[in-house]
């Protein structure tokens, strides 16, 4: 099915203005010294973040899974620092991720385990999380889906690790906090300017805070998810996106959120996003959270 690619344009322009992550270790000669190159870093994940938000809602998924790349694929990275003299510290993270498509069953696994000792050489992070997302399509309109999550902070333990770390805000924190849900998806429109997708299922969700870790207990619930996917465009240079997701369970607060974004490409060297985030959450003094949110690239 013909896609409709009309944020080439911006994707080109932050290709061309960010730097590859292994060309150079400074801009130019002094950088580094001379604090430019931080700066620099700041402009090119203001640009990544940029990218990503016109990329996620172009919604790559929209026409399903036939040009999905086939078999096993994936990236490891791991970024290590360490320091000694006035202050000894170390920071150690190491992420992937893998995936398997193999014609209607597309699958993937997600890895972060990040660990940090701040100046005084004492632990300040522990955490590790993991992701899982699969989709199975019986026809090009209806699909099952299964999507986990599952983070462990090792520090949060009702016990004050180093200075300045609070031990009774860590009883009421979340030590452990997973997730796993499956269920049904409806494509119930799929064209060449107009796609709409519904999804709904039953999950598990565990979670285990501080103050249970001391008492060995924890807490597992019946969760349910829904979500809708809409992607409607208007012209050549124009689309119109609506992102809705609902989260519940049986006892914590029920979560909805939605994203209405209008996207528009006008010129090759311009695009812009606007988009509009309501969240709403049962039970808070104020339930209602909304953010307005506006991305302009411009190339020359």
């Amino acid at each position: 099915m013909k896609k409709i690619a009309l944020l080439s344009g911006a994707t080109a322009i932050l290709t061309a203005l960010s730097v590859p992550a292994f060309a150079q270790t400074e801009i130019s000669t002094g950088a580094d010294a001379a604090g430019v190159s931080e700066v620099d870093d700041r402009i090119t994940d203001i640009e990544d973040d940029v990218i990503d938000s016109f990329d996620r809602s172009a919604d790559a998924d929209r026409f399903g899974p036939a040009d999905r790349r086939q078999g096993l694929f994936g990236s490891m990275s791991l970024q290590y620092s360490g320091s000694t003299g006035n202050s000894d510290s170390q920071d150690l993270a190491i992420a992937g991720r893998v995936s398997y498509n193999q014609a209607p069953f597309a699958q993937s696994v997600g890895l972060a385990i990040e660990f940090g000792e701040n100046d005084n050489g004492d632990k300040d992070k522990e955490e590790v999380s993991a992701i899982y997302d699969a989709q199975y399509y019986f026809n090009d309109r209806f699909y099952a889906f299964a999507l986990g999550r599952f983070e462990i902070d090792s520090l949060v333990d009702g016990v004050a690790d180093y200075a300045g770390d609070d031990a009774s805000d860590e009883l009421s924190d979340l030590r452990r906090d997973g997730f796993l849900g499956f269920g049904p998806g409806y494509r119930v429109v799929n064209n060449d300017t107009t796609t709409w997708r519904i999804q709904a299922g039953v999950g598990v969700r565990y979670t285990q805070t501080g103050q249970q870790h001391l008492d060995d207990d924890s807490e597992t619930e019946t969760g349910y998810i829904a979500s809708s996917r809409f992607y409607h465009q208007i012209n050549d240079m124009m689309f119109v996106t609506n992102d809705t997701d609902y989260l519940g369970s049986s006892d914590a607060d029920d979560v909805i959120t939605n994203e209405l974004g209008l996207n528009f490409k006008m010129s090759d060297q311009l695009a812009t996003r606007v988009s509009y985030t309501t969240e709403y959450q049962e039970n808070r003094e104020i339930r209602t959270d909304n953010t307005l949110g506006v991305a302009v690239v411009y190339g020359f």
